[in-house]
C-alpha cells in the first residue's frame, strides 16, 4: 500500500462522506451509532471518522431492516462481527440464517392474518366478539384476552 493510501485509509472517512456514500442520513448514521450498531471515532480536530467496513455494516443493517428484523437484534448480530473488517458473504450466511426462522414465523402469522381477514370481513359482520362464524357464543372470551385466532390458541 502507499504511502498516502495509508495515511487516507487510517484518516477514515467523515461523516458526510458516508451518509453519501451509504445513501443514509447523517442524523441515522448518529443514531446507529447511538444503538452501537456502528462505531466511529475523533480525529485531532474532534471530527467524527469511520473505518471503511462501516459501509458494508451500515448495508446489511439496511437489508435486515427492510427484511423486518427488529434494531436491538440487528445490533447483537454485529457485535458478533470482528471489529474493523468487512462483513463478507460468509458472515452475512451466518446473520441471515439466524434471522430467517423468526422471518418465517411472521409470514405465517401474516399470512393467517391476511386469511383470517378475508374469511371474518368478507361476511360483513365486522365484530369477531358475535360472529356466529368465527366465535359462535363467544367461545374464545374463555382464552383470555389478545388475538386468539391469530396465535393457534383459540381455534374453533
Amino acid at each position: 500500500m502507499k504511502k498516502s493510501e495509508t495515511i487516507r485509509v487510517l484518516q477514515g472517512l467523515g461523516v458526510g462522506q458516508v451518509a453519501e456514500r451509504s445513501g443514509v442520513a447523517v442524523s441515522t448514521l448518529h443514531f446507529y451509532e447511538e444503538e452501537g450498531l456502528i462505531e466511529s471515532w475523533r480525529n485531532g480536530g474532534n471530527h467524527r471518522r469511520y473505518s471503511r467496513d462501516v459501509l458494508r455494516r451500515i448495508a446489511v443493517i439496511r437489508v435486515a431492516q427492510r427484511a423486518g428484523v427488529p434494531l436491538k437484534e440487528i445490533a447483537a448480530a454485529l457485535k458478533t462481527l470482528p471489529q474493523g473488517r468487512t462483513p463478507n458473504a460468509k458472515d452475512w450466511a451466518r446473520l441471515s440464517a439466524a434471522w430467517k426462522a423468526e422471518l418465517d414465523a411472521r409470514i405465517e402469522t401474516l399470512t393467517r392474518l391476511r386469511d383470517e381477514l378475508t374469511g371474518c370481513i368478507g361476511c360483513g359482520c365486522l365484530s369477531l366478539k358475535a360472529c356466529p362464524l368465527r366465535n359462535p357464543g363467544d367461545e374464545l372470551a374463555a382464552g383470555g384476552s389478545g388475538p386468539l385466532l391469530l396465535s393457534g390458541s383459540g381455534e374453533t
